[in-house]
């Protein structure tokens, strides 16, 4: 990673009327990476996104990619391509026209427009779909040559606003591990707007957790999922538990916690209230004799659905080493 960010937001601020989307987001974003905004509808992600495309001006702070400060100038001479969740492609144009569209406004000859074409065109593997047009092809076929067109001409960074959103969820798992592997080969920077943690936690490098306009925690997946650092992360990220206990509130993952039998020395009495077979994974609710409830997720090693459903009302005994407890404080 260079010494000076791809990215650079400083003190950034917008508002919408009484509304404030953004506020006071400091990030810088390394060149190379694939870099997540990840947090719930009115966040302030897909905002600070459009504040970095230039789709809109910060009412504060600044802007600077590659070392510049580009808080003023206009979308069109900035650094970077976005790509939408509607393609955004034109329906007369062909596949090819459409990928060399950038190319042509800036006048770059023809027979460089082709090769540069072609060659994004194989990376999304689209070979010889040049000739067709957009409606000839499915979602997921149009969202990569909606990426081709994106990256023909090599910006310094592209912006992802929820790209595969549209999509199904066996074809958007699909395309998550491509595109990875398409920044990957391109060693450009991504940075990625979306609200399924699972999404960020597959491709990300880093992930920030927007909540209200602020930053909650900025890390790697890993660290992210693990360690949160508020409830509001280990509850956004993943299925977490927390639990205040002598003062102290910690979060432990719902597959740390062992289910033992009622007869076991060891661990939290409890009666299982709730106990769902989701084919690799069964989930439990377990109330508490001491009050409250705990997810539990469980490996099917051996458990059919029969065995699940005779769970039901069962009494246990919940246990989990120390080493997987996470201090977590309420807020930043």
């Amino acid at each position: 990673m260079s010494d000076t960010p791809d990215i650079r937001l400083r003190g950034l601020h917008k508002r919408y009327g009484d509304v404030i989307a953004v506020d006071g987001v400091d990030l810088d974003i390394g060149r190379g990476e694939f870099f997540t905004l990840l947090g719930p509808s009115g966040s302030g992600k897909t905002t600070t996104l459009r504040l970095v495309a230039g789709f809109e001006r910060p009412d504060a702070g600044s802007v600077e990619l590659g070392g510049k400060d580009v808080s003023a100038m206009p979308p069109f001479d900035r650094p970077v391509n976005t790509v939408f969740q509607d393609y955004a492609l034109f329906p007369h144009m062909t596949v090819q026209q459409n990928v060399e569209y950038g190319l042509r406004v800036k006048r770059v000859p023809r027979p460089e427009r082709r090769r540069r074409a072609n060659d994004a065109l194989g990376l999304v593997r689209l070979e010889g779909f040049g000739g067709r047009k957009p409606g000839q092809l499915s979602g997921g076929q149009r969202q990569r040559v909606a990426l081709a067109r994106s990256i023909v001409n090599r910006p310094q960074a592209l912006l992802l606003d929820e790209p595969l959103g549209a999509l199904d969820l066996k074809l958007r798992q699909e395309l998550q591990i491509e595109l990875k592997q398409i920044q990957q080969e391109l060693g450009m920077t991504f940075v990625y707007v979306t609200h399924d943690q699972e999404e960020a936690l597959t491709m990300s490098d880093r992930i920030a957790v927007f909540n209200e306009g602020r930053i909650e925690q900025i890390g790697p997946p890993a660290e992210m999922y693990e360690h949160p650092e508020t409830s509001f992360v280990a509850g956004f990220i993943g299925t977490s538990n927390v639990i205040e206990r002598g003062g102290r509130t910690f979060t432990v993952r719902p597959e740390k916690i062992r289910l033992l039998p009622e007869e076991a020395t060891a661990g939290e009495p409890g009666t299982v209230r709730a106990a769902v077979y989701v084919g690799p994974v069964t989930r439990f609710i377990v109330a508490l004799d001491a009050g409250g409830e705990l997810a539990v997720i469980q490996q099917n090693l051996e458990t059919s659905s029969r065995d699940v459903h005779e769970m039901q009302g069962k009494r246990v005994r919940l246990a989990w080493r120390p080493d997987v407890e996470f201090a977590i404080k309420e807020g930043k």
